[in-house]
């Protein structure tokens, strides 16, 4: 019988600090080695982070990943490791899988499938790999890949690995999350296990990086794409399974002992291996609004702790959006970490800003009162003879949201504190934000969260700490900016739950508005929805990043020209 201890190293990365990624790498290969592991792999990319982007344009970088890796490789005693670096080969930069044993690089595989789509523009950096790679250790075929390798039907991988009659794919990724991925993944890798007749072993990146975050969920899954082995969720994690191979005579009666997840595996005699006894060790899933919230909060901590921020800062307006961001950047950081600012005007009504108070008295944090009446005021009067005679328009809505920018970012100048901006998807699809106002700051929290789904992660912050933490009547009150008296969103908008559905099909799924009314929506309604969308793309450039958690983000994912003439119909 030929049996191999696989261990899958699920760590938190980050891009270009070579010198602590090398350590994490070398770490979690020793922490392998103990645990009595064969072998070893990390993340795609994991020497360099992920994504790397124009880092990689630089020869000095690659140079100085080059020598970190030689470096690395000399620390590798006792087990065969396959670590993710960007490697120069043949004249050209390649997104290497790169093979360690007894303290030097024995072998590469270079990622044929380099995605270009979405957040990926691989095509830009690299040059794809053409030849399969497969190694053996202690007697077992194993079949090495980088992430898009296994996601493409009919691929090099399958048809190595089932060519080879290789017992197990590694499959180094960076895999980066949105609402629904891990369906999405798992559905994926059962086809690839089907069809390329192997085991798959797939190691993902977890942790934020500037708006993207990796949700870790590391796998192995059988050869007819049972899943039997799942690390968890938005945490570092040691995956360890033991994949035994035999014949069928003998493994119809072998009962492995140990703790860890194995699988068993007949040898190949008609090319198709058959799952004869597992032992499951699954991290459980979660629900789209807990695994959304895990998110939110695993990028926020990422991009305040690996930017070298102590503290954030975030303007209270005792409406739901603030205060969801607001829990998310206790839950993130601390509360001791997390300071809230009100800022109330003459439209300020008393509800708020009580909600405001308690709100921050709930989480714990530090609670600042700045009103703006006065600043605002001196703006009015300094500006009086332009504005000349008449009654006060939109410039004095946005003058408001404008003093409050100004006094959130003077108060992050003084202290280095960063501003988390607390607008959500739906206002930043139609323009409700106001540039150098409420849109001003450095990282936007729930910027991809649609307005509808924010009231759904309001209640479950409530629900997980069985107490009003978000008080109730900021959940319960109809959304208002506050720039006018008695000022509601939907007096400018659509009914939150309409503006979403619309929003969901023209951006995430690029249907054209008579295609959009045929879902029901009316076509007039629709047609207003685009033209906002479609004219406020200047704001969205000038917004700061924040977390992905849709499948097409407004950013990354989705990136059009502001001079723009085309009209969909």
């Amino acid at each position: 019988m030929k049996s191999i201890r696989i261990a899958q190293a699920q760590i938190n990365l980050t891009v270009g600090d070579l010198e602590q990624n090398a350590k994490k790498i070398a770490d979690s290969i020793k922490k392998s080695a103990q645990a009595g592991a064969d072998l070893a792999s990390v993340p795609e990319l994991a020497l360099a982070g992920y994504p790397p982007e124009d880092l990689l344009l630089k020869p000095a970088f690659i140079r100085d990943c080059g020598e970190k890796l030689e470096a690395l490789a000399k620390e590798v005693k006792d087990i065969t490791a396959i670590v993710g670096a960007p490697v120069m080969a043949d004249g050209s930069l390649k997104n290497a899988a790169v093979v360690i044993r007894d303290g030097a690089i024995v072998d590469y595989y270079f990622k044929n499938e380099l995605p270009n789509y979405g957040v990926f523009d691989e095509r830009r950096y690299f040059t794809p790999g053409t030849e399969g790679l497969v190694i053996t250790v202690n007697g077992v075929r194993l079949a090495v890949t980088i992430c898009e390798d296994v996601w493409i039907e009919g691929s090099g991988a399958e048809r190595t690995a089932r060519d080879s009659s290789a017992a197990g794919v590694i499959n180094l990724s960076a895999s980066p999350f949105h609402a629904g991925k891990l369906r999405q993944r798992t559905r994926i890798f059962e086809r690839f296990c089907r069809a390329s007749g192997a085991c798959l072993f797939y190691a993902n990146l977890v942790g934020g990086q500037d708006e993207l975050v990796f949700d870790g969920t590391s796998m192995a899954l059988g050869p007819d794409g049972e899943l039997f082995a799942r690390a968890r969720r938005f945490e570092e994690d040691l995956l360890i399974t033991d994949l035994m191979v035999a014949s069928y005579a003998h493994l119809a009666k072998y009962d492995p002992p140990g703790d860890h997840p194995f699988i068993l595996i007949s040898e190949r005699t008609s090319g198709i291996s058959r799952t004869i006894k597992t032992f499951p060790s699954l991290a459980p899933e979660m629900a789209t609004e807990e695994e959304v919230y895990q998110a939110l909060v695993v990028g926020v901590r990422d991009y305040v702790v690996k930017n070298g921020f102590d503290k954030v800062l975030i303007g209270l307006s005792g409406g739901i959006d603030s205060s969801l961001t607001a829990a998310v950047a206790r839950d993130a950081l601390g509360a001791d970490k997390v300071v809230g600012v009100t800022m109330p005007s003459r439209y300020t009504s008393d509800g708020t800003f009580s909600d405001a108070g308690l709100l921050a008295r709930n989480l714990g944090i530090k609670y600042i009162e700045v009103p703006i009446e006065p600043m605002v005021k001196a703006y009015g009067e300094g500006l009086s003879r332009e504005f000349g005679k008449g009654p006060p328009g939109v410039e004095a809505e946005n003058l408001q949201a404008r003093v409050r920018g100004n006094i959130l970012m003077a108060l992050s100048n003084r202290f280095g504190w960063l501003v988390l901006t607390t607008g959500n998807k739906s206002e930043m699809a139609v323009g409700y934000a106001t540039l150098y106002g409420d849109m001003a700051g450095g990282f936007a929290a729930i910027k991809d969260v649609p307005k509808t789904l924010v009231y759904g992660l309001s209640r479950l912050v409530n629900e997980k700490a069985g107490a009003e933490v978000i008080p109730l009547s900021v959940i319960e009150r109809p959304p208002s900016a506050e720039l006018r008296a008695d000022q509601k969103d939907e007096d400018s908008l659509p009914p939150y739950d309409e503006l979403d559905g619309i929003l969901e099909l023209y951006v995430e799924e690029d249907l054209a508005p008579r295609d959009i009314a045929r879902k029901g929506f009316d076509l007039g309604r629709v047609l207003e929805v685009v033209r906002m969308v479609d004219r406020n793309e200047y704001k969205r450039r000038q917004a700061p990043p924040g977390v992905k958690i849709t499948p097409k983000a407004f950013g990354k994912d989705r990136r059009l020209p502001i001079t723009n003439r085309y009209r969909p119909k």
